[in-house]
Order: structure tokens, then sequence, then C-alpha cells
């Protein structure tokens, strides 16, 4: 398996996978739109020794109070059926931050089950005084928002409300 960042002949291929992965197509819509909007950070894959695209995550700036501290949001991720339960998320999600961390970025935050994502040192946002608009919403009930310093400190001092572009409220 190899993990890269996408190129231009990945982009339907990854509609399609994120299009059979999600029960719905909000996912694979709102992942276009960022892309034509210019507003992701990191679009990753993983492929197959063939060069199949198996696997997709993207990480895209949120800001804190409006205001950017170069943090990042990891959502989505997805891993086409016949290859789960085999570590592919995993990789794509430490290639990514391991990444994020390179370039210089300080955070990233994600929504999603407490239990998978604290394997990457991910914390509970709302125990540091962050907050997501998916803390409160009743539709988003089966998840925890949390963050995960990439560079000591970061948090510190901070606290409010951490946004996503305007596209994931679209």
């Amino acid at each position: 398996m190899q993990i890269r960042t996408e190129a231009p002949a990945d982009i339907l291929t990854i509609d399609s996978l994120l299009k059979s992965t999600f029960p719905t197509k909000n996912e694979a819509k709102l992942v276009r739109v960022l892309r034509e909007n210019s507003r992701f950070t990191l679009s990753i894959v993983a492929c197959t020794d063939e060069g199949e695209v198996i696997g997709h995550a993207l990480f895209t700036p949120v800001t804190l109070d409006g205001e950017d501290f170069g943090w990042q949001g990891l959502m989505p991720v997805s891993v086409h059926e016949p290859y789960r339960k085999q570590g592919i998320a995993e990789a794509l999600i430490k290639y990514g931050l391991d990444s994020l961390y390179e370039l210089g970025y300080s955070a990233c935050v994600v929504f999603g089950e407490s239990n998978y994502y604290s394997r990457f040192g991910f914390q509970d946002g709302e125990s540091m005084g962050l907050m997501s608009i998916y803390n409160t919403s009743p539709e988003y009930q089966t998840g925890t928002f949390q963050v995960l310093p990439l560079i000591d400190d970061t948090f510190a001092g901070k606290a409010g409300l951490v946004e996503y572009s305007p596209e994931f409220s679209e």
C-alpha cells in the first residue's frame, strides 16, 4: 500500500469512494465543493500496489472564534469496503498528522468516536474549553469533538468556538 497526496486523476475515484462509503452523498458533495473553493489543506489517498485508490482523508482549515491559528480539521475519512479493518484509515490519519506537523500546522480537530481517535492522541475538546457546533447539535450525538496539539502549548490560553469552513454548513 502507498499513501500519497491526491492527484488530479484521483478526483473522480475519490468522489465514487465517498459515495459508496457514506449513507448519503453529502460527504462527496462537501469534498467536491471544498476542492472547487480551494478550501482544503491536504487531501491524501491510500492506494493498492497496483495504484487503485482504496482510501481517502481530507484536512481543512478551521478557526477559533473567527481567528486563524494554523489549526486543521480532519473530515472525512473513508476506506473502500473490502479493505476495511486492515489499518488503512489509521495509516491515512497518521500520514496526514505527520504531514501537517511537517508543514508547520499547530493543531488538528476531529468529530468522531473518541475511542478510535484517542489512539492518535486526540482529547475531548470541550474539557479544554474548545467548542464546536458538533458539541451541541442533536444530529451529531454519535461522536465527540476532539482536539490534538501538534505543537506544545498550542491550546494554552485559548478557548471558544472552533469553526470549519462555511461549506460544512451548506
